[in-house]
């Protein structure tokens, strides 16, 4: 998966914002304002992704391109190695948790705004 891959694919998930809050280099992903992913722009070679803190365990003992989030809450984030050992799918699946997640813990009010856009 290629930087721009990985944009169109989370762009693409109902109420996704992209912003660059931390510089121009790093590229975030939001839904109704909450963060669910970011990679830096000009190496692409890791992203970060939200996950259950018991899944990110088995994640991380499994593969070795899967490590606790680089800058983030160790518990609650992975960082993903682009390095081509794991495939597109299993990839695209990790930033479909890391959405669902995120949209599991919107306020109600907020999950009702998500399903009229």
């Amino acid at each position: 998966m290629n930087i721009e891959d990985f944009r169109s694919y989370c762009l693409a998930k109902k109420g996704v914002t992209e912003e660059s809050p931390f510089g121009e280099e790093t590229v975030v992903y939001k839904v109704m304002g909450k963060m669910f992913a970011l990679a830096d722009v000009d190496l692409f070679q890791s992203v970060n992704l939200k996950c259950d803190p018991e899944e990110a365990v088995l994640l991380r003992e499994s593969y070795p391109a899967i490590q606790p989030g680089y800058h983030m809450n160790k518990k609650h984030w992975n960082t993903v190695d682009m390095d081509g050992s794991l495939d597109d799918k299993f990839i695209r699946g990790l930033i479909d948790q890391s959405y669902e997640l995120v949209v599991k813990g919107l306020t109600k009010t907020q999950k009702e705004l998500l399903t009229k856009i």
